[in-house]
């Protein structure tokens, strides 16, 4: 089966803020700088992807620059999301440093990582990345609702992003609901469980059902929902099999059994277990 070639014009998602974000990202936590990244991303740009997620706390951000210089694919078509690490002190100037080792003059997203320190504190610092054009959009990652409504309280310009673990098994209805509420994109990471999931079998019998592999229902998921999804993979096979998610649907019953594997319970938090 030949790869759908997803486009950020095909299928995205519009923010808050007017901008676009493709719902199809290829995510690169873990994976080093060097190599492994470049040819990771080279090949999800081959393959139709626009939407690359990297972070200042990966390490990684040179070879996402890199592959993406080599790739011939023009800066513009290509929605690049990076992270600030909130152990450091001022993300408007951390931004800057992304900017040199990726390469480019501006990010398509920039987000919070964690809420280390409270959920306020860094906004400001955000909101004058954004102002300075260094990030067009600007959002959160591992918010939970309490942490998300006191930034959207606190801000001039509100966050249109949450990144969150989100997948059947970590539906966050609760937290879902308050994004939206709130304007804010719930954007799903890991949403294969860092390949947990793939071995469930009521995964495995939609798959079985609808003639997919378990990735591509598992991705299917958020998508179906509008919420974009940023599976990370550094095999090539496997990057071009996740592309191959806009030409089907699932079933009102499929999603009802995917709904049904959550083990959260509807949960308002981002994470079960915080790191910081």
């Amino acid at each position: 089966m030949s790869a759908s070639r997803p486009t950020a014009r095909e299928h995205a998602r519009a923010l808050a803020d007017g901008n676009e974000v493709p719902l199809l990202g290829l995510g690169v936590w873990q994976v080093p700088n060097g190599p492994e990244c470049v040819n990771a991303v080279r090949w999800a740009l081959e393959l139709g992807y626009r939407h690359i997620d990297t972070a200042q706390a990966y390490g990684n951000e040179e070879s996402v620059g890199q592959a993406l210089s080599e790739s011939g694919v023009p800066r513009d078509d290509v929605f690049i999301t990076t992270k600030f690490f909130p152990r450091h002190d001022d993300p408007a100037a951390e931004i800057e440093g992304s900017l040199r080792r990726l390469g480019v003059d501006h990010v398509d997203l920039y987000i919070i990582h964690w809420p280390q320190g409270g959920p306020t504190w860094a906004w400001p610092g955000m909101e004058r990345a954004r102002e300075r054009g260094h990030a067009r959009s600007i959002g959160v990652s591992n918010f939970d609702v309490g942490e998300l409504e006191e930034v959207v309280a606190a801000a001039s310009a509100p966050p249109v992003v949450n990144q969150v673990n989100f997948s059947p098994f970590t539906h966050r209805r609760a937290l879902l609901e308050a994004c939206e509420g709130h304007d804010v994109a719930l954007e799903a990471y890991s949403p294969l469980g860092t390949g947990r999931h793939l071995g469930d079998e009521t995964v495995a019998g939609i798959a079985e059902r609808t003639g997919r592999t378990p990735a591509q229902v598992l991705l299917r998921w958020p998508v179906q929902r509008g919420l974009p999804v940023i599976p990370k993979s550094t095999h090539r096979e496997r990057i071009e099999e996740n592309t191959q998610i806009f030409d089907f649907e699932l079933s009102d019953q499929d999603m009802a059994e995917l709904d049904a594997l959550d083990r959260t319970g509807g949960t308002d938090r981002a994470l079960e277990h915080k790191w910081w």
